[in-house]
């Protein structure tokens, strides 16, 4: 099998990455690799002493794909020394997940998966991804095993309501599902203004979608759209901003502003250091 392998992978570990609430499809083996379906390929990644290995990849698709996928171009040993300046919080923070980076996905696929994850459990979420990739996506292999591509707009947009409930579980969020890969096919989303337009244009133009509020459409922007400003807030953003920056219970939509305010354009991965701190610490949870 061919491999691509990052030399001195600069803040990447794997189990960081991948076990932060960006991405439901990367699954751990026994051997502590990861392997994901993304792009319409199959790869398995692992960290060795201080490279990251790449399996069923190579030097073009690594340039072509990888690269920007792993948000490789991207100094995170900068943006860190420049978050954590005068501000100890942070710094245990980004010291905790040191290896985080923000991937840049499918936003078909983000949004999708991000409609699916509302009001909903890790486990749960990845079954029904799954199980929508088989029903609706194509076949692909590595060593003989079967995985499947995310549908397209188009593909997603002709499946039954009913099917996604029954076969899918995804509850509610079936209708919505389907609405919603019905208007990106239909161009109705403009994708240009969520990746290049004003944050908060952005903002109300993804909302348009059934299925998608302030968090899940923070949550794209951040994932799919390049938007490291976007502040996703959900149960853990919540506690963890309470108790260690605004000592108050406070509102939602007033603690995506503040994140805003406080990390400026690096808000996103302030967020994912917070967040990752917070949900394995169990901050505020007592």
């Amino acid at each position: 099998m061919e491999k691509y392998i990052i030399e001195n992978a600069d803040s990447f570990i794997p189990e960081h990455v991948f076990k932060c609430g960006q991405a439901f499809r990367w699954i751990e083996e026994d051997d502590g690799s990861f392997t994901n379906v993304a792009k319409n390929k199959v790869i398995n990644v692992k960290k060795q002493e201080n490279n990251i290995i790449i399996k069923n990849s190579n030097s073009e698709d690594f340039e072509n794909i990888w690269k920007d996928y792993f948000d490789l171009n991207r100094d995170y040993s900068s943006l860190k020394e420049i978050l954590t300046k005068d501000d100890e919080v942070m710094k245990k923070c980004a010291d905790y997940g040191s290896g985080i980076r923000i991937l840049n996905q499918d936003p078909f696929e983000t949004i999708i998966t991000f409609i699916i994850s509302a009001n909903n459990q890790i486990p749960r979420i990845q079954k029904s991804v799954n199980k929508i990739s088989e029903m609706y996506g194509k076949k692909i292999f590595l060593e003989d095993k079967e995985y499947y591509t995310f549908p397209t707009p188009e593909e997603l947009s002709k499946a039954k309501v009913e099917d996604l409930r029954e076969f899918a579980k995804v509850g509610f969020r079936d209708k919505r599902i389907v609405e919603s890969a019905i208007m990106i096919n239909n161009g109705e989303i403009d994708f240009d203004l969520l990746f290049n337009g004003d944050l908060e244009e952005a903002r109300v133009e993804i909302m348009k979608l059934p299925g998608v509020g302030p968090k899940v459409a923070d949550c794209c922007l951040l994932f799919a759209f390049k938007r490291s400003e976007s502040f996703p807030v959900d149960v853990w953003i919540k506690r963890v901003m309470e108790e260690l920056y605004l000592h108050e219970d406070t509102n939602k939509n007033k603690i995506a502003s503040e994140g805003r305010r406080l990390f400026g354009p690096l808000a996103g991965i302030a967020q994912q250091y917070l967040f990752f701190y917070g949900r394995e610490n169990k901050l505020g949870s007592k």
